[in-house]
């Protein structure tokens, strides 16, 4: 399979557009792939059944989206009717829950599960039927992006992977 690692990246970044996402939807692929690896033909060829399973992956994913969506949104529209928080904390609590809303959904289910659910990798991975290096790495994207959002505007305002410089006349 290794040769074939590289081929599958450049598709899943055209299908998803994303690196991460890209890298997400590799991994699921050969997680398939290896739990379907009876089901493969001999003389067959390994590159198009890889490429295939990985597009295939895609677009189920992309449904599930949709649906998760149309779920959301129904939840929002139903009002369920929460009471607003009170006291000096309103402005803040309502700033957290707004950057942990504005993170991916994939990020938030997998933060929610494992911060506010208290479940571990395992149980995490086996509810979003992801595998457990998957949810450990959305968790580790979704609690970088919420430290960003703790360290204020002039963090987010500078991207991460550029470094911040300046000069004398700076200080």
């Amino acid at each position: 399979m290794t040769p074939h690692l590289e081929p599958m990246r450049r598709y899943a970044r055209v299908l998803t557009r994303a690196e991460t996402e890209a890298d997400d939807l590799v991994q699921g692929a050969l997680l398939k792939a290896y739990e379907r690896r009876g089901s493969f033909r001999a003389g067959a060829d390994l590159r198009v059944w890889l490429m295939a399973i990985l597009h295939n992956l895609f677009i189920d994913q992309r449904r599930a989206h949709r649906a998760s969506v149309a779920r959301e949104q129904a939840w929002a529209d139903s009002n369920p009717g929460f009471s607003p928080p009170e006291g000096e904390h309103v402005v803040r609590l309502e700033q957290l829950r707004q950057a942990f809303l504005a993170l991916p959904a994939e990020q938030r289910e997998a933060l929610h599960l494992m911060g506010v659910e208290g479940l571990s990798v395992t149980e995490a991975a086996t509810i979003l039927n992801i595998p457990a290096g998957t949810v450990m790495s959305r968790v580790g994207r979704a609690r970088a992006a919420l430290r960003r959002f703790e360290d204020g505007p002039a963090a987010r305002a500078v991207p991460p992977s550029l470094k911040l410089v300046r000069g004398q006349d700076d200080r």
